[in-house]
C-alpha cells in the first residue's frame, strides 16, 4: 500500500469515571499523578496497548494486521518468521551482511506487524530484525484540571486459603479517579510513515482505535473510560504547514459557566476550537 503523503497532529479528548486510567506498579497501582501539579498523567505505554488491543480484536488475525508487542511474545520466536518467510539464516544477534537482505527482513517485519509500521520497533534481540522508527507518536495525556485519588475498601466473601475459612471475609483496597478528563496529543509524519509503509487504511485504523479503544477495555479497576473527542489536523504537505503546538493551542477546555465545585462528568466542560486562528494549509477534522 502507499504510504500516507500528509503530516496530521491530533488531540484526543477522554475521561475517566471512578475507576484508575494508568496505575503506577511502583507507587503500589495508584492512579499516575504529576506530584507538582495534582494533574492526572495516563503514559503513551497505555494508549499505544489499548490501540494495539483494538486493532488486534477488529482484525485478528487477518495478514499485515499482527502485533508484534502482544502478551506472553516471544520476541526471538516472532523475528524469526522474517528469516524463514525469506529463506534465510540469521546470524547471532546481527542482521544480514547483505544491505539488501537486511532492509528485506525489516521491510518483512513493517509489513506484517501493524504496531510495527505505527509505533516502531527495537528489534534487535538475538534474532536481529532491525530498528524501525514508526510515524505515529503520542505524549503522556494529562488531565485538565488536578485530580483526587481515592483509596477504597472492598471485600470478598469467599477466602483464598482453608486456614481463613472462619472468618467472613477478606479485605482489599483499589485505587479510583471520582471523575477526570485528559488530553493526549499526537503525531503522525509523512516522511516515517514513507519508511514503514504506514498507508491511509492504517491511519483510519488508528482514527477509529481512538474513537473505540476503550470499549472492549472494560474492568472494575478502570471504571467508566471513554473517548470524548478527536480533533484531526491535517497538514497539505508532506513536512506540514504550522508548528505543532501551535496547532494544540486551538483546542481549549474549560469549566462551564456556573459549573461549580469537583467535575463530575463530560458536561462539566466546554470545548471550543479556534478556528478563525487555524493556519492556513491546515484542515481540521473533528471524528467525535
Amino acid at each position: 500500500m502507499t504510504a500516507i503523503a500528509n503530516r496530521y497532529e491530533f488531540v484526543l479528548l477522554f475521561d475517566v469515571e471512578n475507576g484508575n486510567p494508568n496505575g503506577d506498579p511502583d507507587a503500589g497501582n495508584m492512579p499516575r499523578i504529576d506530584p507538582e501539579t495534582g494533574h492526572g498523567l495516563v503514559t503513551d505505554v497505555c494508549l499505544k496497548r489499548k490501540i494495539r488491543n483494538h486493532v488486534a480484536l477488529t482484525k485478528g488475525d487477518e495478514p499485515g494486521f499482527h502485533i508484534y508487542i502482544q502478551e506472553k511474545a516471544v520476541l526471538n520466536e516472532t523475528n524469526q518468521l522474517a528469516y524463514k518467510a525469506l529463506n534465510l539464516k540469521p546470524a547471532k544477534k546481527k542482521l544480514p551482511k547483505n544491505v539488501e537482505d537486511a532492509k528485506k527482513i525489516t521491510d518483512w517485519m513493517c509489513t506484517n506487524f501493524y504496531d510495527i509500521r505505527a509505533f516502531g520497533a527495537v528489534m534487535t534481540t538475538e534474532v536481529n530484525c532491525g530498528q524501525v522508527r514508526g510515524p505515529v507518536q503520542l505524549a503522556f495525556a494529562t488531565s485538565v484540571e488536578p485530580v483526587f485519588s481515592q483509596e477504597v475498601s472492598i471485600t470478598r466473601m469467599a477466602v483464598t486459603n482453608i486456614k481463613d475459612l472462619e472468618k467472613e471475609r477478606t479485605m482489599g483496597r483499589k485505587h479510583i479517579i471520582p471523575y477526570g478528563l485528559y488530553v493526549a496529543k499526537g503525531f503522525v509524519s509523512a516522511p516515517l510513515a514513507e519508511k514503514t509503509g504506514f498507508s491511509e487504511a492504517d491511519l483510519e485504523l488508528l482514527w477509529d482505535a481512538l474513537i473505540n479503544m476503550f470499549e472492549h477495555d472494560r474492568s472494575a479497576a478502570r471504571g467508566v473510560m471513554s473517548s470524548q473527542k478527536l480533533f484531526i489536523f491535517k497538514h497539505n504537505s508532506e513536512l506540514g504547514n504550522a508548528p505543532a503546538h501551535k496547532l494544540f493551542e486551538l483546542v481549549e477546555v474549560r469549566r462551564k459557566d456556573g459549573s461549580e465545585g469537583p467535575a463530575r462528568s463530560f458536561a462539566d466542560y466546554e470545548v471550543e476550537v479556534k478556528d478563525d486562528e487555524r493556519p492556513k494549509g491546515v484542515e481540521l477534522i473533528e471524528k467525535l
